[in-house]
């Protein structure tokens, strides 16, 4: 009855998101605070929202769901969300659906959704009361140390959080800056845990994307930053065991980075395959660490993967798939994936049809770093409707 009701709500998920906004904000007037300023903003923050929602409609029945609405409500902690607020934006939520849904809104649809609602909230401050047991901050403040640019689209940003942030080799934070307030974006950490205590954030700047611009272009060495507590599944495990291929497109080469960083520090000695993609040569831009890591794992076997010069980038996938067909072995491999959405999914199946068992292909779904197009207007929507970016098939990959 659930998926249901959803399928028919998501059919109007843009009017329904809009409606259960208009909702939220006049009924609750103080909580306009909490959210970021701006139609941009809101527009993405009206996508994010139907991610969720889509993804624990895809998790029904899935053991996994309450760990994911824990984690969830751990992260709503850096948006200062309070038990209250849980109660306003279900009764919000619930009206939106009523509308979007007209006369397929039944009183025992409504009534399943108050119900399931009611175990999504609790379980989500469940989550965020365990971690503030715990001593978790909300968020960490973090002073950015060091901003090394490549080029004009690309940079690494070295923070040294305080007080220190746990987190294992693969995982990613989400990054708030004071140039963008009220919003939010994840990154991948690109070091295994060092002495020291600080991370690198690799940053691609996109087109659009405020965020990542001001992370490129607007910071600078002494600016403070805040990092949400990391999240993600991707990870080693305490004894890694091989062979391992970890396959990297863009500033996905992050997470390998620190996954690669942790091999070394485990004296591995197991076959190490290693591709690394870019839309061109001057955007293999981390080289040297490719190199000094080569030095601690002999067993390391590396392939650049460009394409031909002045062709179109896409065709560095291409190239990445002819060299995956010309290795062997696969279904003895645990794969490591990062990279676009689009591209993880294409290199996933062709390496299913090379022999790689699925369960071995791991990755994370990091959220999008910034806004897609959206439609100019009424017209361009019904003459060239775009597929609602809020259900995103690849985000329990």
């Amino acid at each position: 009855m659930l998926r249901a009701g959803f399928a028919v709500v998501e059919r109007r998920a843009e009017h329904a998101a809009k409606y259960f906004y208009s909702h939220l904000f006049w009924n609750n007037p103080g909580l306009r605070a909490l959210f970021p300023s701006g139609p941009d903003a809101m527009e993405s923050q009206r996508d994010r929202l139907f991610a969720a929602i889509t993804e624990v409609m895809g998790r029904l029945g899935d053991p996994s769901l309450p760990s994911y609405l824990r984690a969830l409500g751990r992260d709503h902690r850096k948006f200062l969300a309070a038990p209250e607020h849980y109660a306003a934006v279900g009764a919000s939520l619930l009206a939106a659906f009523a509308r979007a849904a007209g006369g397929a809104w039944t009183a025992e649809v409504e009534k399943a959704w108050c119900q399931a609602y009611s175990v999504m909230s609790e379980t989500m401050l469940e989550g965020a009361a365990a971690a503030a047991a715990a001593g978790e901050p909300a968020w960490w403040g973090a002073e950015v140390v060091r901003h090394a640019g490549y080029g004009p689209d690309l940079a690494v940003l070295t923070l040294r959080p305080a007080p220190q942030l746990p987190y294992a080799a693969g995982q990613y934070v989400s990054v708030a800056h004071p140039r963008v307030p009220g919003v939010w974006r994840t990154f991948s950490i690109g070091n295994a845990p060092r002495a020291d205590g600080t991370v690198d954030l690799h940053v691609s700047r996109v087109s659009g994307g405020p965020m990542s611009t001001a992370l490129v272009e607007r910071t600078d060495p002494g600016d403070a930053l805040r990092l949400s507590p990391p999240a993600g599944s991707l990870s080693l495990g305490p004894a890694p065991v091989g062979p391992l291929t970890f396959i990297a497109a863009g500033t996905g080469w992050a997470p390998m980075k620190a996954l690669l960083e942790q091999l070394a520090g485990a004296r591995f000695d197991d076959e190490v395959r290693l591709f690394v993609v870019a839309r061109d040569a001057a955007y293999l831009y981390d080289r040297p660490a490719v190199e000094a890591l080569a030095s601690q794992l002999p067993c390391l076997h590396t392939t650049f993967i460009t394409p031909a010069p002045g062709r179109d980038p896409l065709q560095a996938t291409e190239r990445l798939i002819t060299a995956l067909g010309h290795r062997s072995h696969w279904a003895h491999h645990a794969v490591f994936l990062a990279g676009p959405p689009g591209f993880m999914a294409e290199v996933r199946e062709v390496l299913v049809g090379l022999g790689a068992a699925p369960s071995r292909i791991l990755s994370d779904a990091v959220p999008s770093a910034g806004p897609g197009p959206r439609p100019l207007g009424p017209a361009e929507w019904l003459l060239n409707r775009p597929p609602p970016r809020w259900h995103n098939p690849a985000a329990r990959a």
